[in-house]
């Protein structure tokens, strides 16, 4: 890579880092839905895997948990517990480290999982499908934020999560991690593979014209 690109590349994830944090904080971040709200945070983070990436998608990815992390220790809901271990797990008095890997590693891997997924379909497809290969780049990333999140949550945290939320952590567990991947998870991973495709059409012609001057 070049010193001039190795520049570009820079400024642009100073860019994304600098959407990932207003998305975060303001209510730009979310999408309301007929019976939820898509978040939009991860939008930036696989865009800069597919054009930067898996390097400079995994420092976004970071940043996206880190904004997580000072979310909900800095202003706890009742499930906070399970992304940061400042927050103490109820009945417990003191969080838990297991926290970390929950907030942290299935955002970082947002950043990288699309970039591998683009070239893979770039691969199988022709330079008119592009924009088809943005778009499960933008599906994938999606589904592994939410996937990994969960699952992680069940894995590490099941019983306490579940009395959190008001429900019977002996038998309805698992349904209530599977109800919200159908119902926010899915939903949120169209939104991202439509603005990922477009977004990513758009950068596609900057990239070109800049490689190319």
């Amino acid at each position: 890579m070049t010193k001039s690109n190795q520049l570009r590349y820079m400024a642009i994830a100073a860019m994304l880092s600098a959407i990932i944090i207003l998305l975060a904080f303001t209510p730009l971040g979310f999408i309301p839905l007929p019976f939820m709200r898509a978040t939009t945070v991860h939008i930036p983070v696989i865009i800069g895997s597919i054009f930067l990436g898996p390097k400079y998608g995994a420092f976004l990815g970071f940043l996206f948990g880190l904004t997580s992390f000072y979310n909900n220790t800095v202003i706890p809901l009742p499930t906070s517990f399970v992304f940061s271990p400042f927050v103490p797990v109820p009945g417990t008095g003191q969080g838990n480290p297991l926290a970390l890997v929950v907030v942290f590693i299935p955002r970082i891997l947002v950043g990288v999982v699309p970039w591998y997924v683009n070239k893979g379909f770039e691969k199988l497809l022709s330079e008119t499908k592009q924009a088809i290969s943005y778009t499960v780049a933008g599906v994938a990333g999606s589904l592994t934020n939410t996937l990994l999140v969960m699952h992680a949550i069940f894995l590490f945290f099941g019983e306490p999560w579940a009395a959190a939320r008001g429900t019977d952590p002996v038998y309805n567990i698992y349904p209530i991690i599977l109800s919200i991947i159908a119902m926010n998870g899915v939903p949120e991973a169209i939104v991202a593979g439509i603005l990922v495709a477009a977004i990513g059409m758009a950068l596609r012609v900057v990239f070109i014209k800049r490689s190319e001057s």
